[in-house]
C-alpha cells in the first residue's frame, strides 16, 4: 500500500522532467522503502525528513518571467497573464486545457494565457513544441496546438527525437530531408507553406530552449506549471485554484493601473521589471 500511494504521489497531477526512467525511478524507491520499513518505523520517518526536496517557487512572491518572443492568447494589454509551462506529451498538461478556456471566457479581454515549452518527454514532445513555434510564425499556433493534442497526443501519434533515446548518437526529424512527417502533415493541413515551416521548426529549437532556460532557473521542472502574473502554481488542479490568484492579482492591477500605470506595460512595469529573477538561495 505505501508503494502505490508513491507511485501515485509522483503522477498525481504533473509530468516529472525526467520521465524517461519513471518506472526505474519508481522501482528504486521501492526498494529504498523496503529497506527503510525493515529498518523500523522511526528509522524510515528520519530518512524521510532527510529527503531532500526539488525546490520550486514561493507561491507568495511574484517571479520574473520573461514572455517576450512567446506566443500568447487574449489581448496584448490584459491585465493578468498566465505563462503556461507544457508539453505535448504530457497528460495533465492536456487535462487542463478546458480549465484554460474556461478561465479566457470568464475573464474575456482581462486576461492572456503565454505558451512557454518545457519539454519533459523529449522523444516525442520536441517535434511538437517546434511546430507549435513554427506554426505561430505564420499565425496559426492555436490551430496547430489543437492539431497536436487532438490529432498527436489523443492518438498516440507522435514524430520521435531518435537522439533523445541513443544519446546524441541518432537523427533529429527536423533536421532530416524526409522531416517529421506527423507535424508537417498538420502544417499542410493548416496550408502553411511547409518549406518555411521546416526551416522555422530548426529556428524555432533556440526558442524552446530559451524558454526552457527561463523556467528552471525559477524552479520549474514539471509540467503543467503556471505563473499568473509571476505567482506560481502547479499541477493539473481545479478551475478554483487559478480564479483565487487571478483576482487577487486583478485586483492589484486595477489599483496600480488607477494610479497611473500604463496597463499596456503593466506585465513589464510589475512582473518582469519588479518581480524575483531567480529562486531564494536555500536556507
Amino acid at each position: 500500500m505505501k508503494k502505490l500511494v508513491l507511485l501515485a504521489a509522483l503522477v498525481a497531477t504533473a509530468c516529472q522532467q525526467d520521465t524517461k526512467n519513471l518506472e526505474r525511478k519508481v522501482d528504486e524507491l521501492n526498494k529504498k522503502v523496503d529497506q527503510l520499513l525493515a529498518g523500523g518505523g522511526n528509522r524510515a520517518g528520519a530518512a524521510a525528513q532527510q529527503r531532500p526536496q526539488r525546490a520550486e517557487p514561493d507561491r507568495a512572491k511574484t517571479y520574473s518571467v520573461p514572455i517576450e518572443g512567446d506566443h500568447f492568447d487574449g489581448p496584448a494589454d490584459a491585465k493578468v497573464t498566465v505563462v503556461k509551462a507544457y508539453d505535448y506529451a504530457c497528460p495533465y498538461c492536456e487535462k487542463v486545457r478546458d480549465t484554460m478556456e474556461e478561465l479566457r471566457k470568464k475573464y474575456g479581454s482581462d486576461l492572456r494565457i503565454v505558451y512557454k515549452q518545457f519539454v519533459v518527454h523529449p522523444q516525442v514532445a520536441t517535434a511538437g513544441a517546434l511546430a507549435f513555434c513554427a506554426a505561430a510564425k505564420q499565425g496559426k499556433a492555436l490551430q496547430m496546438d489543437a492539431l497536436l493534442w487532438d490529432k498527436g497526443y489523443k492518438n498516440h501519434n507522435y514524430d520521435k527525437d531518435a537522439t533523445a533515446e541513443a544519446g546524441g548518437q541518432a537523427g533529429r526529424c527536423w533536421e532530416s530531408p524526409a522531416g517529421c512527417p506527423v507535424v508537417v502533415g498538420f502544417a499542410q493541413e493548416l496550408q502553411l507553406n511547409v518549406d518555411k515551416f521546416k526551416t522555422d521548426m530548426k529556428e524555432c529549437q533556440a526558442v524552446t530552449t530559451k524558454d526552457m532556460r527561463d523556467l528552471q532557473q525559477l524552479g520549474v521542472g514539471a509540467t503543467p506549471s503556471f505563473f499568473v502574473n509571476g505567482r506560481f502554481i502547479s499541477g493539473a488542479v481545479p478551475i478554483e485554484n487559478f480564479t483565487g490568484l487571478v483576482d487577487e492579482e486583478m485586483k492589484k492591477a486595477n489599483e496600480r493601473i488607477q494610479q497611473g500605470t500604463p496597463q499596456a506595460s503593466y506585465y513589464q512595469t510589475w512582473i518582469v521589471e519588479k518581480g524575483q529573477k531567480t529562486l531564494d538561495a536555500p536556507k
